[in-house]
């Protein structure tokens, strides 16, 4: 199966430019309720991943640092603890899966490492409950995992 199939693009993903502030990155994931961005940088390339614990790390770790300071904080003079590892449009889905285990989100690049968008966790496993759903209702799997998914 084709990854392109799960991605959501990058015109519908809220990401982060590199040299973006602190101020900036707060204010984006609280609108959208989110506690990881992609952060990219100018030529367009997957950089990282950036969270809420970052973010907080930063403040915690930088006694000087106040809410309003925060706008002249680049995000790249913020330490990164999370390593979401972005996967090729070309990736297999075993490559993809893996990946997915471990994070809410897979970044995903073109040839030349631009980032082209994600792939949702919850995407994934929507769309594996229904092909399990679908072979439930056609009885191709055996009833212990058909009457779990019932």
């Amino acid at each position: 199966m084709n990854i392109a199939f799960f991605l959501t693009p990058k015109s519908e993903v809220v990401y982060e430019n590199i040299n973006s502030s602190m101020r900036q990155v707060l204010e984006r994931m609280e609108y959208h309720r989110y506690t990881a961005v992609p952060i990219i940088d100018d030529k367009g390339r997957y950089v990282g991943t950036i969270t809420e614990g970052d973010l907080l790390w930063k403040l915690k770790n930088t006694p000087e640092l106040n809410i309003k300071d925060t706008s002249s904080v680049k995000v790249s003079n913020i330490e990164r603890r999370t390593n979401n590892k972005p996967v090729s449009i070309n990736a297999d889905m075993e490559s993809l899966l893996n990946l997915a285990i471990n994070q809410n989100f897979v970044p995903v690049t073109d040839d030349e490492g631009i980032f082209i968008g994600i792939i949702k966790r919850s995407d994934i496993i929507n769309y594996f409950y229904n092909c399990a759903v679908s072979c439930a209702s056609e009885d191709l799997m055996d009833n212990k995992f058909a009457s779990i998914i019932k």
